[in-house]
């Protein structure tokens, strides 16, 4: 049987929680094509929000980029589909389909899409 899964964010609950039971669900998706992405522009969309952190798939179009900037939480990307420029501090990468980085909290990052790119990113506190 298959399930369609809303594209809404979704507070993650622990089996401590009395409102979660064994059959509620927490989260299925297909990444690839919970976000549409908007001609000439970015968008992003928080999937999961917690106490631990957030869960945000973004799309950007071709020559569409985040300057480079940093944020308080240790962060987790993958590139879902399409290429792009990371810069991950010093370090600058050629990202594809398939790529996930890692990198501490305050690292400067960056990145510039070449093509149309989703990219997901997980925050962790």
């Amino acid at each position: 049987m298959t399930t369609a899964t809303p594209a809404v964010a979704v507070d993650l609950r622990t089996k401590k929680d009395p409102n979660m039971t064994e059959t509620t669900p927490v989260l299925a998706v297909n990444l690839q094509t919970m976000i549409e992405i908007p001609t000439n522009g970015t968008l992003s969309r928080t999937i999961v929000s917690d106490d631990r952190g957030r869960v945000v798939l973004f799309g950007f179009d071709a020559g569409q980029e985040l300057t480079k900037h940093t944020s308080t939480y240790a962060a987790i990307i993958q590139i879902i589909s399409g290429s792009a420029t990371v810069q991950l501090g010093e370090e600058t990468h050629v990202a594809e389909a398939g790529f996930m980085a890692s990198m501490p909290a305050n690292l400067p990052h960056a990145i510039v899409a070449h093509t149309p790119v989703i990219m997901l990113l997980i925050l962790r506190q």
